[in-house]
């Protein structure tokens, strides 16, 4: 909400601002969000009227994922630029961002459209100079996304101090994973010249595991945060919830990663790590709880009355 003088009167009233994706700035990245998370969906039905495995380096699960993912990635960042003052390199950094996620996603559904692997795939040259074209895309979304999280730590930004933590955490971890993502690249390329399967690590490692197991914290942090206040949870209360989310979020990147540079699979991991598993499912899962269980208490109480 903002205030402007009353033509007539001369007096301030309140005037709403527009929602966050109406504006100009991270345009690029709304549409580019919502044509790529409705390209996941549309895949989706694809694969379950033409069938076919689930997993595999050849299935439509890529492009419903990419898809999805890309897209609600998209739709995140351009919400946090939004909530940062405006500079005049915005709508360079949204531009570039959304046409690197648009045309990465678009290559993996290429790929899957021609019946070949659209990672690690090296068996023609059109292969290989798709698989290096995705590399580079993502790399520079991979800056992107690091500009865009140094600026909300040495900004301000125009959230609660919750929201604020929320945001951050989550930038943290997308820029993690997308470090991740390109590590797995370079180890790939290492483990292929030595005759040796790309997308394992060790015996049984997945390193897609711990590339995308915070991925998406941009997304269930500040959702988390959102519904706290939603519940009507004080502001004091909601912070220390966010903290608890916040280390649990970091919990769950140390076991996904220590699982897969271990050669281990997902859920099979040692002592250790087992115990860093189930800090991480409690530090996240009592915050929602606690949500969940004051909006149905605000819930009860509007209807009582």
């Amino acid at each position: 909400m903002g205030q402007v003088m009353h033509k007539t009167t001369g007096q301030p009233h309140v005037v709403a601002e527009p929602p966050w994706w109406q504006e100009p700035r991270v345009w690029p990245l709304v549409v580019v969000g919502v044509t790529l998370t409705i390209s996941g969906l549309v895949h989706l039905v694809i694969w379950g009227i033409d069938g076919g495995p689930w997993a595999g380096p050849v299935t439509w699960r890529k492009p419903i994922l990419f898809g999805i993912s890309g897209g609600l990635t998209a739709l995140s960042l351009g919400w946090v630029m939004t909530r940062l003052p405006r500079q005049r390199t915005d709508r360079f950094f949204a531009w570039s961002a959304a046409v690197a996620l648009f045309v990465e996603v678009g290559l993996i559904d290429l790929q899957r459209w021609r019946g070949v692997a659209s990672h690690f795939n090296r068996a023609t040259t059109l292969d290989s100079w798709i698989y290096d074209a995705m590399g580079v895309l993502i790399l520079w979304f991979t800056l992107v996304s690091a500009v865009v999280m140094v600026r909300v730590f040495r900004e301000p930004v125009a959230v609660a101090a919750d929201m604020r933590l929320a945001v951050r955490a989550g930038l943290v971890a997308l820029v993690w994973s997308c470090l991740l993502g390109i590590w797995i690249t370079a180890t790939a390329e290492l483990r292929m010249m030595e005759g040796l399967e790309p997308a394992v690590i060790g015996t049984a490692g997945v390193p897609k595991f711990a590339h995308g197991a915070v991925i998406h914290a941009l997304q269930w942090l500040p959702l988390l945060a959102w519904a706290g206040r939603r519940a009507g949870i004080r502001e004091q209360r909601r912070g220390w919830l966010m903290i608890a989310a916040t280390w649990g979020t970091l919990l769950l990147a140390v076991y996904a990663f220590g699982q897969t540079v271990a050669g281990r699979p997902r859920f099979d991991g040692s002592l250790p790590l087992a115990g860093v598993l189930l800090a991480a499912v409690l530090l996240l899962g009592g915050p929602l709880l606690f949500s969940v269980v004051a909006c149905l208490c605000r819930l009860r109480s509007r209807t009582a009355v």
